[in-house]
């Protein structure tokens, strides 16, 4: 499918070659479902030129043409690029023959003869590596969905080009269902249904990726972070708490001052000390590890913390609550005895599994991430060392008996890592779980525990996020469940709407009842109609909602509205408080 998506943005900017002879191409790597291409139209064009753009390509695609490869020298390849006036195909070539790569997806290569591989589909012809189909019949189905702009080569110092996004899949049947799909993610919008159900909102003054949760929102947020907190203190984890600031001298200890580039502008106090925004929290719970000494029968030792860290994001790719620049992590980080490696890791793993379970996340993948051989510069520590806890993680995840996948270059600077991908409830996957394994940071901060002899031993440590962003995580369960909240997530879980002003008073007490229950309950005795009230209630999503008359006062049961349900549910006072409740502990999806 990579062959078919990356052949099909060749197609793609051979089709606009045809209808804009004089634009200039970018880059058209492989995406996830698809593929883009950035190019520099001499034009402005909106989206109504994608179907233009769409129509020549699918007619092209139907002449059955040729991918045709040559290798060339690369001086004869940038005076050919120099001659046609591609200009972005001249500057990568340039940084390949002076630097022997673009750092871009779609560079070339550059072999030890000098040469390099050009591609040729119809008139256009590319800088590209390959492979490609051997022609446009064996693409697929191809669909142009958006338009977007993008600096080149990502600077924002560098002109904005066009970007044009395409899907590719082998049949029609599976485009139309993946369109499907995107069909109903917007439905789902997590920034929609955000803004319509009053849980979040963004304020210019306050700064773009800095969220601010609004009641109904800041309940969710806690409740996530209560759930993960109760989880992990069953199973023997400590919560500790930390600043939100260091001196800076702390991230170069942990070398993230120098290899990890999202993080906030360093500031200087009044005395000329220069402190760092935290972007992370290892480095802290290292330092609170150290504050006391260790024996070997401590380990594994769990800190565990919901907390913000903040990361120097670029606004373009920040993305309602998916990427922002605060985000709250479920962190923790295990001090362990080498010996304890393996089981550690299991004990994550099965609460990771019995944690998306109770979000109805019953499908997910696994991917070990693991360095880059070619670019060893990029991380700390020996090869025995990454060797050992690439090897570690591998094992560990076989012993879980779940499938998996390598990830070469993938790992973070300090060690290899787990990732976990659920699938949500329209089949899309999303990156949850990380699992890092780190035997480099015990010894740049000297981390060590005394061993059953007397010795100074030093304990590895695993980084663990189960939800990962607790902004993120919820931007995907609003997403995965529509808004409609299983009980014990829902910011109302019982709404009661009074019919006249001689019911309120009744309505107060019920309410009352509902609160000394432990139930979130709201009351809605607005001058206004029942059906509108009912109305408003859909649209908010209410699990219950009640509506309270004359005939509901002199009754001992509830006449209650489910939400999804056409029926009503008819049930005592007593019996509704006692379901509620059992729902709310038991963290159910049912209602």
């Amino acid at each position: 499918m990579e062959i078919m998506r990356h052949s099909a943005a060749h197609l793609v900017a051979a089709a606009v070659l045809k209808l804009y002879p004089q634009a200039k191409f970018g880059v058209g790597p492989v995406i996830e479902n698809g593929f883009y291409y950035d190019i520099d139209f001499t034009e402005a064009i909106t989206e109504d030129a994608l179907g233009e753009i769409e129509k020549q390509a699918k007619k092209m695609l139907a002449q059955n043409l040729k991918f045709e490869r040559t290798e060339i020298p690369i001086n004869e390849a940038i005076k050919f690029f120099q001659k046609i006036k591609q200009d972005y195909k001249v500057e990568l070539l340039n940084d390949l023959k002076t630097k022997g790569t673009t750092k871009l997806d779609a560079e070339a290569d550059f072999d030890s003869n000098g040469t390099v591989s050009l591609y040729q589909t119809g008139d256009f012809i590319d800088l590209c590596r390959g492979p490609h189909v051997d022609s446009t019949k064996e693409i697929g189905a191809l669909k142009l969905i958006k338009l977007a702009g993008a600096y080149w080569r990502g600077d924002e110092k560098n002109k904005m080009l066009t970007r044009i996004y395409g899907l590719c899949f082998a049949t029609s049947e599976e485009l139309a269902e993946h369109l499907n799909m995107l069909s109903e993610a917007e439905k789902r919008d997590h920034r929609k249904l955000g803004k319509e159900l009053g849980l979040f909102a963004f304020s210019d003054l306050v700064g773009s990726g800095l969220p601010l949760f609004l009641p109904k929102g800041a309940i969710l947020m806690r409740e996530l972070g209560e759930f993960m907190r109760q989880e992990k203190i069953k199973r023997g984890y400590s919560f500790v708490q930390i600043p939100h600031i260091t001196k800076a001298t702390l991230y170069e200890t942990s070398g993230h001052l120098g290899k990890y580039d999202a993080m906030m502008p360093l500031m200087t106090d009044n005395e000329g000390t220069v402190f760092a925004l935290k972007a992370m929290n290892c480095p802290h719970h290292f330092e609170m590890f150290n504050a006391q000494p260790h024996s070997y029968r401590d380990l594994p030792l769990r800190f565990a913390e919901n907390t913000t860290v903040y990361r120097n994001e670029k606004s373009g790719e920040l993305s309602g609550l998916l990427r922002v620049k605060a985000l709250t992590q479920d962190d923790t980080h295990h001090f362990v005895r080498h010996d304890q490696i393996g089981s550690e890791i299991k004990i994550i793993l099965d609460l990771m599994d019995n944690v998306y379970r109770v979000f109805g996340f019953a499908e997910f993948t696994i991917q070990i991430s693991v360095r880059d051989k070619n670019n060893k510069e990029k991380y700390f520590g020996s090869d025995d060392l990454w060797e050992k806890s690439e090897n570690i993680l591998i094992e560990a995840v076989k012993n879980w008996n779940k499938p998996y996948v390598i990830k070469e270059g993938e790992a973070a600077f300090y060690g290899p890592k787990i990732d976990i991908m659920v699938k949500d409830a329209i089949g899309r996957l999303w990156q949850l779980t990380t699992v890092q394994l780190d035997f480099n940071q015990p010894e740049n901060f000297d981390l060590h525990y005394i061993d059953e002899n007397g010795a100074k031993v030093r304990p590895a440590v695993l980084h663990v996020a189960i939800l990962g962003s607790l902004e993120r995580f919820l931007g995907v369960l609003i997403e995965h469940f529509a808004g409609n909240f299983p009980l014990w997530l829902a910011p109302v879980q019982v709404k009661i709407l009074s019919v006249g002003e001689n019911h309120i008073p009744y309505c107060e007490q019920l309410l009352k009842n509902f609160h000394d229950a432990g139930v979130r309950a709201e009351l809605d005795d607005k001058n206004e109609s029942v059906g509108h009230k009912i109305r408003q209630s859909s649209k908010e999503k209410i699990p219950y909602v009640l509506v309270i008359g004359d005939k509901e006062m002199n009754s001992k049961d509830l006449d209650v509205r489910v939400r999804g349900q056409e029926d009503l549910l008819t049930i005592a006072q007593d019996k509704f408080k006692e379901r509620l409740q059992k729902l709310i502990s038991t963290r159910s999806l049912e209602l």
